[in-house]
């Protein structure tokens, strides 16, 4: 698995983390560096998961702003809070990270939804996501 796909996954699980603790961003990232001590992940794949978690948490209000506009018939809230940090991460990625074409961080939320919640997850992310990219580029 290429290492920006990992860090990747440690960022939807530290997101999801304090989504359902409230947990600070830091504190939530040293606790989870600190559970996964032992598999010796290497600081370039920290870093990039704590660039998304510490992105995704600081512009949370315009990303969720954006997934609610496009997410008819769904409450953000009542969302599945895997599916709604997944948009979260990609919702950065496309917004702030001009060093990630939106292509990729499209496929790759795809990939993380199919992967920890469904298909039929992965196919809501895309339609999403999909539609935050094409205001984008108006």
């Amino acid at each position: 698995m290429r290492k920006r796909t990992r860090s990747r996954e440690y960022a939807l699980q530290i997101l999801y983390q304090i989504d359902i603790t409230h947990e600070e961003p830091k504190s939530a990232i040293d606790d989870f560096w600190q559970a996964h001590i032992e598999e010796g992940i290497d600081e370039e794949m920290k870093d990039f998961a704590a660039e998304i978690v510490k992105g995704a948490v600081q512009n949370l209000a315009e990303i969720d702003r954006k997934i609610a506009q496009y997410a008819t018939n769904w409450e953000l809230e009542r969302m599945a809070v895997v599916d709604r940090n997944i948009m979260r991460m990609g919702g950065f990625e496309l917004l702030y990270s001009s060093g990630i074409p939106p292509k990729v961080a499209i496929n790759e939320a795809v990939d993380l939804a199919k992967k920890f919640s469904g298909v039929e997850a992965g196919k809501f992310v895309n339609a999403i996501l999909d539609k935050i990219k094409i205001e984008l580029e108006k």
